[in-house]
């Protein structure tokens, strides 16, 4: 291997590793001002100066260059002699429509309300309380429900955290013969008109809260599945439509308490038939050291909403309260597997 390739360097010693970490969170909020700013979509027709951008964005023109200037290092924009600043390949996923949808990901993981809430991790390790209701005075769902724009924007972060997700579970998963598959609390229906585009004889009923499906018509329209999902607005905490040889829970679970997530699984318990599937899809940690992201996710899902997430012996035990039997786990080329279950 070349002696200049970058997989060759050694590591740094291990305490500078950990002070490396540290500062991790000086990157999140440059890229989360670079995003704030649109820099982006201004750079988008080519090269400019922070002078010319200073007024466009409302910023003091030496202090952005010097934002920019540091943007070069992280490889998200380039500069030239005279000082004008272009976009690298990188750089480009930041602008507002890129596939993969990373700069509302970047408003809302790197955002004013979000760090807030990390900041009370602490007291969730300490009291196993969620962080965030200390930091936004009621629950994170709740919260949401009243910022509908912070609530967009989280639901389009659901779609870029979890981009390689849906195609990846539509690989793995045989959805075929199924008639209706029911996504419960399944937002803009990403994850649902995935698998239908895959499967044309099959319908879907999209269901979640009003707030949250209300930006779905756009993205089913956009797919061209209009004919095919039908929409319904409602509380998996009050009932679980029927009629569903499948019922979706894709990163449901792991949001909520064990009684709260009982809770859920009871009323898709009650929706189901005997010949109905439950395919609970979520990070399902590994035992023992392997790395996973499913681990760093959990202590979102600790200082956040309350709930976790689980390893397969877990998920079973949870399903057993719920009377419902896991009959096999589905792993994908993502990050996430599908949990399968019927009636117990």
């Amino acid at each position: 291997m070349p002696e200049n390739d970058p997989g060759s360097a050694p590591l740094p010693p291990p305490h500078v590793q950990l002070i490396q970490m540290a500062m991790a969170h000086w990157i999140s909020r440059m890229v989360y001002v670079a995003a704030k700013l649109g820099l982006a979509d201004h750079l988008g027709n080519g090269p400019k100066g922070a002078e010319e951008l200073a007024g466009p964005t409302g910023t003091h023109a030496p202090s952005l260059y010097r934002l920019m200037r540091t943007l070069t290092n992280l490889n998200i924009l380039s500069e030239d002699t005279t000082h004008r600043f272009a976009l690298t390949p990188l750089g480009e996923a930041l602008k507002t429509d890129a596939p993969g949808s990373a700069r509302p990901s970047i408003l809302t993981l790197a955002s004013d309300w979000m760090s807030r809430g990390w900041e009370h991790l602490l007291y969730s390790v300490q009291t196993g309380g969620c962080g965030f209701e200390q930091s936004l005075g009621m629950p994170l769902f709740d919260w949401l429900a009243k910022h509908p724009e912070e609530a967009s924007l989280f639901s389009e972060t659901m779609v870029g955290f979890h981009g390689a997700e849906p195609a990846a579970i539509t690989a793995a998963y045989d959805f075929s013969g199924l008639s209706t598959l029911i996504d419960v609390g399944g937002a803009t229906g990403n994850l649902l008109t995935t698998i239908l585009a895959d499967n044309p004889t099959s319908r879907g009923i999209l269901y979640d809260l009003p707030h949250v499906v209300r930006d779905a018509p756009a993205l089913i329209q956009a797919r061209g599945l209009t004919d095919r999902v039908t929409i319904e607005a409602g509380s998996f905490f009050d009932h679980v439509p029927g009629g569903g040889d499948a019922y979706l829970l894709s990163h449901i679970i792991h949001d909520w308490t064990e009684a709260q997530c009982l809770t859920i699984l009871g009323h898709c318990r009650r929706a189901m038939t005997p010949g109905s599937r439950l395919l609970i899809v979520e990070m399902v940690l590994p035992s023992g050291n392997a790395p996973h992201p499913g681990k760093m996710l959990d202590m979102m899902m600790l200082v956040g909403p309350g709930g976790q997430e689980r390893t397969e012996p877990e998920y079973r035990a949870l399903l057993d309260k719920a009377g419902l039997r896991l009959t096999r786990l589905v792993p994908t080329e993502s990050a996430v597997s599908v949990v399968e279950a019927v009636l117990a």
